[in-house]
């Protein structure tokens, strides 16, 4: 079977199509031949050697896959051999063949492709942690989503519309326009450093009442300057991290621009804000709550309340260069890597 292997810490050069054995389902497990796998910046950040709950390496990264179980282990009922699927792995996921646990192979609604299906685990379950659990968000609510023409921005944008808030974003200038039609109250440069006043500006003087904040370092202040009071601050990412190609010393850097101490206790309670985290990847051990948000959205994804936004499909060999257009932000939505044969648009 094919696989798609990190060898080592560097560039998209790094990541090599090789032939693998067949895995086998251990009890419990199921076997999905994976169809789509998506990707994601926590792939990235492994490949440069920047994320700390990765794999070692030589790895195959990848959090989701969308395809057909076609092997079941022991204790699995026979009855979900050819189920579609959309699967949550932890790492593994660039591979033909993908073993995970049975609770983490969610059966397709009719009438739901398996396009959309391996787009929507990793964006959408971040999103959906943020603006569901988190920080909920109301009807009127604000909400200030960096980045949002990215894969996660998309997700939570169309989330925000669906309880009836309203988005204001940043990105690069060439996505302005496609923000802008999708009914976007403000559109700001994702690169611009000083942005609150103009939030402010943009909610007469108010401010927004969540920030969903993934690049962490010195963006992370203004996004809390930009919170009327009672918000809510999301952290959701380290891109800051991975600018141009990525290194130690970058990381670094970042780190240091974090406000470790302007954050403190007294100052969100002097302030009434809040500031939360989210790390999907630490969320394994709640599989009975990921099958719950995950269900309801796939029940959302049939309705059509939702609808993955999908920039690219690579087929699985040119996953280096799917990786370089995420890390160089040159998408809008979700990247994809096609397993099937003669796959990738």
């Amino acid at each position: 079977m094919l696989q798609i292997v990190t060898e080592r810490r560097g560039g998209p050069e790094v990541l090599v199509a090789r032939s693998a054995p067949e895995p086998q389902p251990r009890p419990g497990e199921v076997r999905v031949r994976t169809a789509l796998a998506g990707v994601n910046f926590a792939d990235i950040m492994v490949r440069l050697g920047l994320y700390p709950d990765g794999p070692a390496l030589p790895a195959v990264l990848g959090y989701e896959v969308a395809g057909t179980v076609d092997t079941v282990g022991d204790d699995v009922p026979a009855s979900r051999l050819g189920e579609r699927v959309t699967a949550l792995c932890n790492f593994g996921g660039y591979s033909e063949l993908v073993c995970v646990p049975a609770a983490q192979a969610f059966p397709l609604p009719d009438g739901v492709d398996l396009t959309a299906a391996a787009a929507l685990p990793v964006n959408y379950l971040t999103a959906w942690l943020m603006l569901r659990v988190l920080a909920p968000v109301q009807r009127d609510d604000l909400v200030l989503v960096h980045s949002a023409a990215g894969g996660v921005g998309q997700a939570a944008s169309q989330l925000v519309a669906l309880a009836g808030g309203r988005v204001l974003a940043t990105a690069s200038p060439r996505k302005h326009d496609l923000l802008r039609a999708q009914g976007c109250l403000l559109v700001l440069d994702s690169r611009q450093r000083s942005f609150a006043e103009a939030v402010r500006e943009a909610t007469g003087g108010r401010g927004c009442d969540i920030v969903l904040e993934p690049r962490h370092g010195r963006w992370i202040m203004e996004s809390y300057r930009a919170l009327a009071k009672g918000g809510r601050l999301v952290l959701h990412g380290f891109a800051g991290a991975a600018e141009g190609s990525g290194s130690a010393l970058k990381a670094l850097q970042t780190l240091a621009q974090v406000p470790w101490l302007r954050l403190n206790p007294v100052r969100l309670m002097n302030d009434n804000k809040a500031v939360a985290g989210v790390n999907l990847g630490r969320m394994w051990d709640q599989v009975d709550r990921l099958q719950d948000w995950l269900g309801r959205l796939l029940r959302s994804l049939q309705a059509g309340e939702i609808a993955p936004r999908i920039d690219r499909i690579y087929p699985a060999e040119e996953a280096g260069a799917a990786q370089l257009r995420l890390q160089q932000r040159q998408n809008v939505g979700k990247v994809l890597l096609d397993f099937r044969p003669g796959g990738g648009v």
